[in-house]
């Protein structure tokens, strides 16, 4: 489990994937590797307070770890209906936000039973590709309206690519190498922030707030940015002409 610093204070990015890379290193079973990941969403990824993974499993959807009842919960619902940002993210390998879901929700009838019967405002959904198989999705869930941010799908994203990785290294032991182009953007910013790493001695939190803040200004989306650094060997981040 990702635990909070000695004061109390959230984990920086670095402390957080230093801690899940150990984790991943022990060669824990699949159930373990979630659990860690959505320990780590809810302490990561800003605005997001529950977090689970559902796996799809012979044709059916379980919940493999969640952060707390809550997160169980939306997915059980999310079940029962059969639609919902995990079954979208899983079906179409995209990313799925409604970030406030009392607001003409994408996803009438599940939101309907959410609002009811939990505190949950916002959800969003990650696919999360093992060796080219939709093998499940990563879910964030906020108890307040509006609170998953363009800063929340990016730390998201990177925690998603993380959990794709981590899980295809517990099933198989195998590299990333297997993942299909669905993920590759994901890959991608993760290299790039290797890369940032290297050639200028940032921390990973310093190396994701530097792509972070060029994507912002030049306006472009944060994969894009990490593409063109990887293709030009994390010299520098792309900036105006």
């Amino acid at each position: 489990m990702i635990q909070s610093t000695p004061d109390g204070n959230r984990p920086t990015l670095a402390e957080t994937f230093a801690e899940l890379a150990r984790l991943v290193h022990s060669q824990p079973g699949l159930d373990e590797v979630c659990q860690a990941v959505v320990d780590a969403a809810t302490r990561l990824v800003p605005g997001c307070d529950h977090a689970s993974i559902m796996l799809r499993e012979r044709g059916r959807f379980r919940t493999a770890a969640s952060s707390d009842a809550i997160g169980s919960r939306v997915d059980e619902l999310e079940r029962e209906v059969g639609t919902g940002p995990c079954v979208d993210a899983i079906e179409t390998e995209s990313y799925q936000l409604d970030a406030d879901i009392a607001e003409h929700s994408r996803w009438p009838a599940l939101a309907e039973r959410v609002l009811a019967e939990t505190p949950v405002r916002g959800m969003a959904g990650y696919g999360l590709l093992v060796d080219g198989r939709k093998t499940g999705a990563l879910n964030l869930f906020s108890d307040t309206p509006g609170a998953l941010t363009a800063e929340s799908a990016d730390a998201g994203v990177v925690l998603a690519s993380f959990a794709s990785v981590a899980l295809g290294g517990s099933s198989s032991h195998e590299e990333a190498r297997t993942l299909s182009e669905g993920m590759a953007s994901n890959r991608e910013i993760g290299m790039a922030i290797g890369l940032l790493m290297a050639a200028h001695g940032l921390s990973a939190e310093e190396a994701f707030a530097t792509l972070r803040k060029a994507s912002s200004h030049l306006n472009r989306k944060i994969s894009a940015i990490a593409r063109e650094l990887v293709e030009n060997e994390g010299v520098h981040p792309p900036s105006r002409e």
